[in-house]
């Protein structure tokens, strides 16, 4: 009898605390919830891109030139004639096409260009440079390049530097109250244009 008295009071002691055991179980179910939150949310980490998009700009008597681009590193390499082929149009970057953007109208060896977005390529040489602006801006590489869209074509010079510029940088200086230089350096070469503001 005793033996029944007890088994029934240990049931029933069990059976009055459903709370304990459910509030037990809802502390693992929230354990295991943050534990996997956790893991979801764990930051890993992310290797820099080796062509990083950046932007040059300035400002020249109200008119902001800004320039869009993907900055290469030369990282040891040969870089025109090599990595860049010679004679070829290039994005003067990498990835997407370098663009570049006027608040205002602008004059580029006495052709006025219209205030907005142009697509900004170069077709690199020995001795001598190609620099096209183009109406298509939006494009990857240069797989869509017509250059029957070109707006312009001017002919610069190369400059050798005497330090390497290890990763392709575009400068947009002030000269003048109307006039902005626009420079692109990579590696020991450098190449460089006017810009003169039409109003």
């Amino acid at each position: 009898m005793k033996n029944k008295i007890l088994v029934l009071a240990l049931f029933a002691a069990a059976a009055c605390n459903p709370k304990e055991k459910e509030n037990h179980d809802i502390d693992h179910m929230e354990h295991e919830m943050e534990s996997e939150s956790h893991e979801m949310h764990e930051e890993k980490p992310t290797e820099a891109p080796k062509s990083p998009r950046l932007s040059g700009m300035g400002m020249t008597g109200g008119n902001h030139i800004h320039i869009d681009y993907s900055a290469p590193s030369a990282r040891g390499r040969q870089i025109f004639g090599g990595l860049v082929a010679y004679d070829e149009v290039w994005v003067t970057g990498a990835h997407k096409a370098t663009n570049i953007k006027f608040d205002q109208a602008v004059l580029i060896n006495g052709k006025v260009l219209n205030p907005g977005k142009y697509g900004l390529f170069t077709i690199p040489g020995k001795e001598e440079w190609t620099v096209i602006l183009n109406q298509d801006w939006d494009m990857h590489l240069a797989d869509d390049y017509k250059d029957a869209n070109d707006i312009i074509r001017i002919k610069v010079k190369p400059e050798t530097l005497n330090e390497t510029v290890e990763a392709l940088t575009f400068d947009v200086k002030e000269k003048d109250t109307k006039t902005t230089t626009i420079a692109m350096s990579w590696d020991k070469t450098k190449i460089s244009f006017n810009v003169v503001n039409a109003n």
